[in-house]
């Protein structure tokens, strides 16, 4: 059926309302924008009226079995520890609806930043408050919510590797397969908290399947489920930095700008030293090449569109949050040993290194389509490029050793007192390794 959120009844026609409303027992709620960027107005029409919306659907339906509404494990991200509970937001839901309805879009957004307050985005605000405002008015049907973390490639199903889009982390994947991104800010030792998407939709079977089942008919069940991965299988930013340059080191992505390479840091000087080194001065030469030839430059645009998508997830590697998940644990022991295996919702199990390596191979072939039987061709064009980096640094070193070195007495000094350091540990190695 076809239909819209932003409409009442989501703009279904009647023959599909009625049957919809006979014949429904289970819905998923995963209708949201995701857009970190998105205005404030949009995004409370997308991600919290039409929760509302559909409250009203769902209370007319004659065999409703349970509602599970997925949220994203970040609505609360003001906080270190959150809980798997509903928390109250600073502003009231429909007091914040009923005064945006009245105000224009400008005016709107330039009280965006006050509404925000610690909230580093739109989604994470709005997604909250649809929170909170099924709670206060879907209290009393079999309700729960799902907050999945990072939602990243799957672990098993339908195969390893297997994506769709290029949310979430899969746009830093394919910038840094290309030799775009080379650096962010980030912090290596927090915890990067990615959950497969086959996990999530385990869960959110599981928890419709549990919600149906413990409820109680009319005093309500809400239950909250974090579906997260860091409390008990923790990978952090900076194995995902070397893992991820690993796999594509060993499986390169089709004509890639430059080697891969990843360096996260929280430093403002080192931040912009690596951001002009790496990516603005070679966007800039790269561009004056093309125009050389008579073509439209294009790198620095591009370059400015990264830094733009990069800087929305900013927030979150340099961040940690501790989510406990009592409640998914519970129903894991309450599920059969048989749908455990099948619903698999356990993250321990995920080995990091060889998911990341699938992820990477599966955003070649699913989301770039790339041939996989290209990869050689990949991999010599990889091999040209070390060439080229090798080249370029031993000319860099020509040009400091002719500018610098050669003309400066102390420079000189230290250089040939290095030398001499190296030369006599090499004759102390020899000595010593032939006795």
């Amino acid at each position: 059926m076809q239909g819209d959120v932003n409409e009442e009844d989501f703009g279904l026609h009647s023959d599909n309302l009625r049957r919809l409303l006979e014949e429904t027992s289970v819905v998923f709620h995963v209708a949201a924008t995701i857009r970190f960027d998105e205005p404030l107005k949009y995004a409370i029409e997308m991600n919290v009226i039409s929760v509302q919306r559909l409250v009203g659907l769902c209370r007319r339906m004659t065999r409703l079995k349970a509602l599970v509404h997925v949220s994203t494990a970040y609505a609360n991200c003001d906080r270190n520890h959150i809980e798997e509970m509903v928390y109250q937001p600073s502003l009231e839901p429909q007091k914040l609806i009923d005064i945006i309805g009245l105000l224009p879009d400008k005016a709107v957004e330039a009280m965006t930043p006050h509404l925000l307050k610690t909230f580093p985005n739109t989604y994470c605000f709005t997604k909250g408050l649809a929170e909170y405002c099924l709670l206060k008015e879907a209290g009393d049907l079999p309700l729960a919510i799902v907050r999945p973390s990072i939602v990243g490639a799957a672990w098993k199903e339908p195969i390893p590797g297997w994506i769709d889009n290029s949310q979430g982390p899969s746009l830093l994947f394919i910038a840094n397969g290309k030799g775009l991104l080379r650096s962010m800010t980030g912090h290596r030792e927090r915890v990067m908290d990615v959950i497969p998407v086959d996990f999530t939709a385990n869960l959110l079977i599981a928890v419709g399947w549990r919600t149906a089942r413990i409820y109680d008919g009319g005093k309500g069940s809400l239950t909250v489920y974090n579906g997260t991965s860091g409390g008990v299988n923790p990978l952090k930013w900076g194995e995902l930095e070397s893992n991820m340059v690993h796999s594509f080191a060993k499986n390169p992505l089709d004509l890639a700008f430059r080697r891969p390479k990843m360096i996260f840091t929280e430093h403002p000087l080192m931040r912009n030293y690596w951001s002009t080194v790496s990516h603005l001065l070679p966007a800039y030469i790269f561009d004056m090449a093309l125009r050389l030839v008579g073509k439209k430059p294009r790198l620095v645009r591009m370059f400015g569109k990264i830094h733009k998508a990069v800087a929305c997830i900013e927030y979150f590697t340099t961040h940690e949050w501790d989510f406990p998940a009592s409640n998914v644990g519970s129903m894991m022991h309450e599920m059969s040993s048989g749908d455990r295996e099948v619903f698999y919702l356990d993250a321990r199990e995920v080995h990091w290194p060889s998911y990341i390596e699938n992820y990477c191979l599966g955003m070649k072939k699913f989301l770039l389509k790339e041939d996989l039987d290209n990869l050689p061709r990949a991999r010599r064009h990889q091999r040209r490029l070390n060439i080229v980096r090798y080249a370029f640094n031993t000319v860099l070193l020509a040009v400091i050793w002719r500018f610098v070195i050669a003309n400066s007495r102390l420079a000189g000094g230290l250089w040939h007192m290095v030398l001499n350091l190296v030369f006599k540990f090499v004759r102390f190695f020899r000595m010593t390794s032939s006795r």
